[in-house]
Parts: structure tokens; C-alpha cells; sequence
């Protein structure tokens, strides 16, 4: 029956055309990357057209050319693995993990502007390759450097929004309030009932938005920090200083490691393909012509779950408790009872396990040679590192996991702690800030696409039963 088949060949061949796809692209944008443009709308000006023909093509030519099978685990198991979303700023591997625009982590670690030789790539680099498909240079990446920060401006109103909630509200609560209070100011929503701009234009005025979304978000997110766990002292944005240094700057970190690691930090959370809940949070509103504003404070909302973006702060809560019952000089014996003893209660071991990948994350491994080359003898990152031998091992003897190994959100938090962001509670406003520059390409490019509402078929169980029994 074509409902059960196995899906095994079409994720196989889908794994092919992927890393095809990204070695050849990856060649194109290395050749492309010294381009003398400083002006990146001018940049998407000129791809645009372009891609709108592709994607008529595919349309004209394989519109009716099957991706996959859909099965009942497909429909009762939260559609995983179910091909049915155009997401076109990265791509994620089971095996290989993420891709930006076809580049790998490393990859972009290596050729994407830093702000020191050999540093950490520069969150404005990324921002130019997820929208434009091209690696850019220095000379570009300051130049958007500077244009956000001319765009970074927040009205005292969003302040006033924030601060009507009490600050015990969660830090995300107060950050999608004040996303949300930013959407006053939005250029889609203007021009969208004024009429003035074809639809086919739609994508200027939804750039306009985004760009200054991601400008502003840090400033919101600062002030957020800043009121809950400082006593309300305000840093102002320093013009001089880049994307990441700024943030951490905002905040009240000024080391120069501090400033590194929040450069790698919003460059390695900022996309993660389109079908896990911010991303998709984001698309599926967007699809509804609903602003940018309107779409990122759906998608801030899908993050502040325990099950997606709520993880990192869980995973140093626990790291602590660990230390706490323990100590910090925990032997491996004595950390391979805690977990059991975790996992005895039916809770999880917060930081393990993946939707998607199949392998240690590549976001992981960055974040531990970050560690290894600055915190070598940090205690908590011993602990992980201990945790990365002991966990694995035990999750595969469990035998219900498909994916034993750490995740993203299993590092991040001891290096925060590291450097003083100790609040664990507002870590997932971190993992927003940097998932703007992802979300908001993707919005730019579903305009200038023309991608349309997404509507996808609902069955209960009694149609489910029925196409059954119609089947045998």
C-alpha cells in the first residue's frame, strides 16, 4: 500500500541530492564573494528575478513529481520527515547537520569575515550569505554592520509596554511583548493598506521590516536583561562596535572573549531549516501576508517551549543540580548513576537528542572548541565533557532514542556562565535574537517568491480508521 511504504529510499536520495546540491552551490558563492557591492538590497535586486523564474520552472515542469510518502506514524508523530516546506536560507542533514546556503559550520567559520584574524564570523557575514547566497567580504559585512545600527533605534513606547508587565513575567514574555510593540512602525502593514505596492514587490517593504527588526531586537532584548537582573541600568548602543559586540556590550559584557563568543553564538542559532516550531511558527503566519514583526513574535512564542527553545536554560539548571548533589569533582561512575537516576524518574537528560540529526551536533562541537581553546579548566565544562563520554552510552542501552547524542543547547549555557551571564532563565531570549536573522531572510524570500498560505489537510482518527479498513 503507497500510505505504509518506507520512506527509507526518498530520505535517502534526499540525502544525496542535499550534499550535491551543497558542494556545487558552495563553489558558486566561493567565486562569487568579491563582489564590490556594498549595498545589499541592491545585491537581492538583482538575484530576485532570477529565482522567481526558477521556482516557476519547478512549478511548470515537476509540479506533480512526488518528494515522499506519507504514513500514519507521519500523521500522529508530529509530520517528522515529511517533506512539505520550501525553506531556502539552510538545510539540515540527519548526518552532516546544518548547512548555510550549502556551507557547513566550519566552513563558514572559515571563510566569513571575523572581526580579528581568526576569530569568529561576524553575524553580519551570515546575514548577507543566508539572503543573498554569497560570501561577502569585510567591506560588506561593515557596511551592514553599520546600516543596522543606523536602523537600531527603539521608541520609548516598546519600553513602556515592557515595563507594564511585572518583572517576574518570564523574559520571553517581555521580549515578544516588546517585538510586538514594535510592529507599530512596520513598513509592510503600511504599505499593504495604502496599495501602493504590487505583490510582486511585496519583498521591499518586508525587507525594510526585517532589517530593522534584526537591528532592533538585541537593543529590546538588552533592556529586557537589563530591567529583570540589573536593577533597570541601561547600556546604549555603541555605533562603533559590531552586531555581536554590541549585544554583549548592551548587556554589560565587554571582555573580548565575551564579545567572540557572542558573535559565534548568534551565528550558530541564527537558522536551523524551516520545520522545527520558531522556524515554522514564523512561516506559517508570514504565509498569511502577516508583517515581520507579526510572524518573529509567533515564532519567539514557539521557542519559549520547554521543547524547543527552553531547552538551554534546562540544561544548565540541571548541570547545577548535578553539581549540587555531587560536587564538581563528580567521577564518571558517580555521573552515570545521576543520569539513570534521571532518567528513572521519566524525566530527560536536557541537552540529548535531536528531531532531525543523527549525530553529534555540529553547533555542539563548535561551541566545545570554543571551550577547549578559552575555558580549558572550567569545571562545568569538564562536567560536559564528561557528560558527552557518559550519556551517549547510556541512551543507547535505553533503546528509545534515535539520537543519544548532544544537541546544541547541551553547551551553551556553561559557556555563558563562564563569562557571567549566569540568568538561566534568559537564555532562550539569547536563542532569539540570533534565530531573526534566519527567520527574517526566509520572510524576505517567501515575499519575492510569492510563496502562498500554507493550508495543509487535518483528519481525525475516524477518517483514519475508515482509510484503513478501505485499504486492507
Amino acid at each position: 500500500m503507497v500510505f505504509l511504504r518506507s520512506v527509507s529510499a526518498i530520505s535517502r536520495l534526499r540525502s544525496r541530492v542535499a550534499k550535491q546540491s551543497s558542494v556545487s552551490n558552495s563553489v558558486r558563492w566561493l567565486q562569487t564573494q568579491g563582489s564590490s557591492e556594498l549595498d545589499l538590497k541592491s545585491q537581492l535586486q538583482e538575484i530576485i528575478p532570477e529565482q522567481q523564474d526558477r521556482l516557476k520552472k519547478l512549478k511548470s515542469q515537476h509540479g506533480t513529481v512526488p518528494v515522499g510518502n506519507i504514513t500514519v506514524d507521519m500523521v500522529l508523530g508530529g509530520m517528522r520527515g515529511m517533506t512539505g516546506l520550501l525553506w531556502e536560507t539552510s538545510l539540515l542533514d540527519a548526518e552532516e547537520g546544518i548547512r548555510f546556503r550549502g556551507m557547513s559550520i566550519p566552513e563558514c567559520q572559515k571563510v566569513l569575515p571575523a572581526a580579528q584574524p581568526g576569530g569568529e564570523p561576524l553575524p553580519e557575514g551570515l546575514l548577507w550569505l543566508l539572503l543573498t547566497g554569497k560570501v561577502p567580504n569585510k567591506e560588506q559585512v561593515d557596511a551592514l554592520s553599520k546600516e543596522l545600527a543606523s536602523r537600531a533605534a527603539v521608541p520609548d513606547y516598546v519600553y513602556k509596554a515592557i515595563n507594564a508587565l511585572p518583572l517576574t513575567a518570564h523574559p520571553m514574555t517581555q521580549f515578544a511583548s516588546g517585538v510586538m510593540a514594535l510592529q507599530v512602525e512596520s513598513e509592510f502593514q503600511k504599505a499593504y493598506e495604502e496599495g501602493v505596492v504590487h505583490k510582486s514587490k511585496f519583498w521591499e517593504p518586508t525587507f525594510e521590516d526585517a532589517l530593522n527588526l534584526i537591528a532592533r531586537v538585541p537593543v529590546v532584548a538588552s533592556y529586557v536583561y537589563r530591567r529583570m537582573f540589573k536593577d533597570g541600568s541601561i547600556i546604549p548602543l555603541d555605533d562603533s562596535l559590531d552586531y555581536g559586540a554590541n549585544f554583549s556590550h548592551m548587556l554589560g559584557f565587554d571582555s573580548p572573549q565575551m564579545k567572540e563568543l557572542m558573535r559565534l553564538y548568534v551565528t550558530i542559532h541564527s537558522d536551523h531549516e524551516g520545520g522545527n516550531v520558531s522556524a515554522h511558527a514564523g512561516h506559517l503566519v508570514g504565509s498569511a501576508l502577516s508583517d515581520p514583526y507579526l510572524a518573529f513574535a509567533a515564532a519567539l512564542n514557539g521557542l519559549a517551549g520547554p521543547l524547543h527553545g527552553l531547552a538551554n536554560q534546562e540544561v544548565l539548571l540541571w548541570i547545577k543540580s548535578v553539581v549540587e548533589e555531587c560536587g564538581e569533582n563528580i567521577s564518571k561512575e558517580q555521573l552515570k548513576d545521576y543520569v539513570w537516576k534521571t532518567l528513572n524518574s521519566g524525566k530527560v537528560v536536557p541537552g540529548y537528542g535531536h528531531g532531525v540529526l543523527r549525530k553529534t551536533d555540529p553547533r555542539y562541537v563548535c561551541q566545545r572548541e570554543f571551550a577547549l581553546k578559552h575555558l580549558p579548566d572550567d569545571p562545568l565544562f569538564q562536567l560536559v565533557s564528561k557528560l558527552y563520554e557518559v550519556v551517549p552510552p547510556i541512551l543507547t542501552e535505553l533503546g528509545k532514542v534515535k539520537n543519544p547524542w548532544p544537541n546544541v543547547d547541551a553547551h551553551s549555557g556553561v559557556l555563558l556562565n563562564y563569562y557571567g551571564l549566569t540568568e538561566a532563565r534568559y537564555y532562550t531570549v539569547l536563542f532569539g535574537v540570533s534565530r531573526s536573522l534566519g527567520i527574517c531572510s526566509q520572510l524576505i524570500w517567501d515575499r519575492a517568491l510569492g510563496l502562498p498560505l500554507e493550508r495543509p489537510k487535518s483528519v481525525n482518527m475516524d477518517w483514519l480508521d475508515k482509510f484503513m479498513s478501505l485499504s486492507r
